[in-house]
Formats: C-alpha cells, structure tokens, sequence
C-alpha cells in the first residue's frame, strides 16, 4: 500500500490528522497535510483507507 497526497488540493481540514496521526500531520505554516508515512502497514493501512475517503478535498489518494 502507498499513499500519495496532493497538498495543493489540500483545504486543511485536518481529518487525516484526526484519523492517524502516525500517518499524517499538517504544516504549522498553511495547515496543509503533511505526508509522515507513505507505506503504512497493519492497522494503518485501514486508517489511511478512511482518512482518504474523509478528506472533503480529495489530497489523499491511496493505492495498493
């Protein structure tokens, strides 16, 4: 699994946060979400399925 986000579609609502921290956070500069893991393995790969399907923007894609 890989996750990829696009930051300049990132609103920075911060659910990617809420929902994994270990996975993501957001720069203190714009609020925008900040990639920390981009292989996620075990229950982070659940958690990273969930962040990207609650982003209201669309920043985060995730594959296999």
């Amino acid at each position: 699994m890989r996750i990829s986000v696009d930051q300049s579609r990132c609103c920075g609502s911060g659910m990617c946060v809420l929902t994994d921290p270990e996975l993501f956070d957001q720069s203190e500069e714009d609020g925008t979400v900040v990639l920390l893991e981009p292989n996620p393995t075990g229950e982070h790969e659940k958690l990273a399925r969930e962040a990207e399907n609650l982003c209201p923007a669309g920043a985060i894609t995730v594959t296999d």
